[in-house]
């Protein structure tokens, strides 16, 4: 795949490629001379108090106990190595071994992630769960397998509600509210979409870029989940937090299949217990946070607004489901699949991640 423009000018992920090109799944001296140990380079765009941040600690701790140090994960967070597209692009180029990502960002590598972007297809927490656990979730992730990318494991990234700035001032309660707002969105054809449906004017704009773009009324407002909200310290120049919960958007950590390839079946189980084991983690993490961010946003002074009409939201996207992107087979399948886990019991949980 051709190298996005972003990618070509970004100085520091040219500089950081070469060296990664060789590297990436490095192989470095361990304490003994007949030993090696391999480096596995992570970045991220999210800062490291995050929860998704912690997760993947926990993932590297894990590793490297279970390996007997044989296993090494360096995590570089904070778009130290550029935004989610450029990483994306390194993992396909073997220049970067490992990276976070939220699904959006994947549509344009692998389309069948669009079906997480579907506005209201999961019904609540348990849903998510119950097909990010099962076959739906397992074949999501081996989606990206034709796109030289390997799916490991899923993090919550819990659900997505809007927010706007001190600028506009207003809650928004129903979808007028959104009427003729200019609103930042991921560079997603879906998420694109879901803001024209909802009768406001999309902005894509870099997540690293969002907190000046709030503040200076480039865009009137946003959409993301709480803990993102608040360890970006968006919420400083935010005035109303809707919980209107349109999407439940996971992270997927993501792995260059040239790196994966290149372990030997001992060294796979390991990466991916330990990745497993972080998703179960990363859980309890979240929830914690959602918490603890909801009410720290509260105190700050912005406006948490919960009597939101979700049902008019439902019935406002409705004509999404019928996109000629959604009308394609697999994506009709999945959404099937996906609605009728929506009773179901919930399967034994392995944390995400085959």
């Amino acid at each position: 795949m051709k190298p996005s423009s972003a990618f070509l000018k970004t100085g520091l992920v040219a500089a950081f490629a070469a060296p990664l090109a060789l590297a990436g799944w490095g192989l470095l001296p361990a304490a003994q001379p007949d030993e090696r140990v391999h480096v596995i380079r992570l970045g991220h765009g999210l800062n490291r108090d995050h929860p998704v941040h912690k997760g993947m600690e926990f993932m590297a701790d894990d590793v490297a106990r279970r390996s007997g140090g044989k296993l090494r994960i360096d995590i570089y967070p904070d778009e130290q190595l550029g935004n989610e597209r450029d990483l994306i692009e390194l993992l396909q180029l073997g220049s970067l071994a490992m990276t976070k990502v939220s699904t959006a960002p994947l549509e344009n590598f692998s389309p069948l992630f669009q079906v997480f972007s579907l506005p209201y297809l999961f019904r609540d927490r348990e849903h998510f769960f119950r097909v990010l656990d099962g076959p739906v979730g397992d074949e999501l992730l081996q989606a990206s397998v034709p796109f030289r990318l390997k799916g490991i494991t899923y993090y919550d990234a819990g659900a997505r509600s809007f927010y706007i700035n001190k600028r506009r001032n207003r809650p928004v309660r129903r979808p007028e509210d959104l009427s003729g707002m200019s609103i930042r969105v991921q560079r997603s054809r879906t998420a694109v979409r879901l803001i024209e449906v909802l009768g406001a004017k999309p902005i894509p704009i870099a997540f690293g870029e969002l907190y000046t773009a709030l503040d200076t009324g480039t865009v009137d407002g946003a959409e993301n989940n709480p803990p993102s909200l608040y360890t970006t310290r968006q919420y400083e120049v935010t005035s109303y937090y809707s919980l209107n919960e349109h999407t439940y958007v996971p992270d997927i950590l993501m792995m260059s299949l040239d790196t994966w390839e290149r372990f030997s079946p001992e060294e796979q189980e390991w990466l991916q217990t330990s990745a497993d084991a972080s998703s179960l983690h990363q859980r309890v993490l979240w929830e914690e946070s959602v918490r603890e961010s909801l009410d720290a946003i509260a105190k700050s002074g912005v406006g948490i607004v919960e009597d939101v009409d979700k049902e008019a939201f439902r019935r406002r996207v409705q004509p999404m489901y019928a996109d000629a992107e959604f009308r394609h087979p697999q994506i009709q399948d999945l959404v099937r699949r996906i609605e009728a886990l929506a009773g179901a019991a919930a399967p034994p949980s392995g944390g995400g991640g085959r």
